[in-house]
């Protein structure tokens, strides 16, 4: 029973300790809304600290293979009352490519696969966008390995809110598309190892 009555009393210290310690700092603040009504236009730039590619291909026709890219930058121009007025263009460094396996990180970088030292730079140029609701596809081109193919980048809106460490507004996105690897060049044992590359994207976008 003393346990009990002591381990209540810790508890209602601690709740008391966090509501001072917002009654001087000011109201806990609102989190992300999904509400997309609250977007507002503007010019927004990529957070490259969040904002992360999640790539995908099969091996051999047993696995199915993941990395990671990351560093993302960008601007994103939006305007939720017309979408022709909206606009994407990214840059994202490929070598920042990271599959957890030492030796294939270095493979891939290397001539035989992006060859980094000559094409550092994978980048998305919008041309149009069509939004339905809270989705929207992102036609456009992809600049990679030296090579520019057309491609959709398929979003859907997550949250918008105001971010509690730089106070600026902030909109997520998540997003899908699949590209060709061969179509870039990037033949490299092919069709063993799979030409198709499943990408899942989560950005966020932060308004200037």
């Amino acid at each position: 029973m003393r346990k009990s009555i002591l381990a209540f009393a810790a508890a209602g210290a601690a709740t008391l300790a966090f509501g001072a310690v917002h009654a001087q700092q000011g109201p806990v603040p609102a989190g992300p809304s999904m509400d997309a009504s609250k977007v507002t236009a503007g010019t927004y730039k990529t957070d490259p600290n969040h904002t992360q590619i999640m790539y995908s291909y099969k091996h051999l026709g047993f696995t199915q293979n993941m990395g990671l890219l990351s560093g993302a930058m960008g601007t994103l121009m939006l305007d939720p009352k017309n979408a022709k007025n909206d606009h994407l263009s990214v840059d994202v460094p490929v070598d920042t490519i990271h599959t957890t396996i030492a030796a294939l990180d270095k493979e891939l970088l290397g001539p035989m696969f992006f060859d980094t030292a000559k094409y550092p730079t994978a980048h998305f140029e919008s041309t149009s966008v069509t939004v339905h609701g809270k989705s929207a596809e992102v036609a456009g081109n992809f600049t990679i390995h030296g090579v520019t193919k057309p491609g959709v980048i398929n979003a859907t809106f997550k949250a918008v809110g105001s971010d509690p460490m730089s106070k600026k507004e902030t909109i997520a996105f998540e997003g899908h598309a699949t590209i060709k690897r061969s179509d870039f060049g990037v033949k490299q044992f092919v069709p063993m190892v799979g030409d198709e590359v499943d990408m899942t994207i989560t950005a966020a976008f932060q308004k200037q």
